[in-house]
C-alpha cells in the first residue's frame, strides 16, 4: 500500500498535474482572500470560504482525474489487480496520496491567515472550524473524483464529470432558496453540501456536517473498490 501511495505522490510532481493543481489553488484562493478581506478592510473570513467550495470544485477534478483513468489507458490496471495489495489498501493509497498534495494546498492558503492577526483581531476559533471543513469537504470532492476516475480511461472524461457531479452538489443549494416549498427544501438541504457549509461560515461547529462530509467520502470510496473488486474477479 505504502508504495503506491509513494508512486502515485511522486507522479504527482513528475507531471505537471501536481503544480498546475497547487498554483491554480493558492492563486485563486490568494485572489479570493484579498478581495474579500484584504481589500475590503475585513477580518470576516465567511465569504472567503464560501468561494473556496468553488475553487475546490474547479481545481479538484484536476488532481483526481488521473487516478484510475490513467492505469486503464497505459494497461498497467491489470498489475495493480493481480498486486498483494488488496483492492481497499489499492485505493487507500491512491486517496491519501492525492489528499496529501491536497492538504499542502491548504496549508499554503493558510498562511494568508497570518495578516489578519497581524494587522486585526479575528476569530481563530471560526477560521480553524473552517480549515477543518474545507478539508473534510476536500477529501469528499476527491473521493467523487477517484469514483468517476474509475468509470474511464479518458482523463478529460473524468475531469468533466467530476465537475458535473460537484456542481450538482454545490448547485442544489443554490437551487434551494428559490424553492417555495419547504418539504422539498427540506429535503434538498440535507443533500447540499453548500447549505452543510454555511454553519461555518457562521461561526457554529457543525458535527452533522462533518459526519455527512465523512459519509460521502466513505460511500464514494467505498463504490470505487466495489467497481475494482469486480473488475479483478472478471479479469
Amino acid at each position: 500500500m505504502f508504495a503506491i501511495y509513494k508512486r502515485e505522490l511522486r507522479s504527482y510532481f513528475t507531471t505537471a498535474v501536481g503544480y498546475v493543481f497547487l498554483a491554480v489553488i493558492v492563486a485563486l484562493s490568494g485572489v479570493a482572500f484579498s478581495l474579500t478581506t484584504l481589500l475590503s478592510y475585513s477580518n470576516d473570513v465567511s465569504t472567503y470560504f464560501t468561494i473556496m467550495l468553488f475553487i475546490l470544485m474547479v481545481a479538484l477534478p484536476v488532481l483526481t482525474m488521473k487516478l484510475f483513468s490513467e492505469e486503464r489507458k497505459l494497461k498497467t490496471e491489470q498489475l495493480l489487480l493481480t498486486s498483494p495489495v488488496s483492492i481497499g489498501g489499492m485505493v487507500a493509497a491512491k486517496f491519501f496520496a492525492a489528499f496529501t498534495v491536497f492538504f499542502g494546498a491548504v496549508l499554503c492558503c493558510s498562511l494568508a491567515y497570518i495578516t489578519l492577526f497581524m494587522y486585526s483581531d479575528p476569530q481563530g476559533g471560526i477560521i480553524l472550524g473552517n480549515i477543518i471543513a474545507i478539508t473534510l469537504v476536500g477529501a469528499a470532492f476527491i473521493a467523487v473524483g477517484m469514483f468517476v476516475s474509475a468509470l474511464t480511461e479518458n482523463q478529460l472524461a473524468a475531469a468533466i464529470g467530476t465537475f458535473g457531479i460537484l456542481l450538482a452538489m454545490l448547485g442544489i443549494g443554490l437551487v434551494n432558496s428559490v424553492i417555495p416549498w419547504y418539504p422539498v427544501r427540506f429535503v434538498l438541504s440535507w443533500f447540499s453540501i453548500l447549505s452543510r457549509y454555511s454553519n461555518f461560515t457562521n461561526g457554529f461547529f457543525d458535527f452533522a456536517a462533518l459526519f455527512y462530509y465523512i459519509s460521502v467520502c466513505f460511500v464514494f470510496l467505498f463504490v470505487t473498490c466495489r467497481i475494482y473488486e469486480r473488475r479483478r474477479y472478471s479479469a
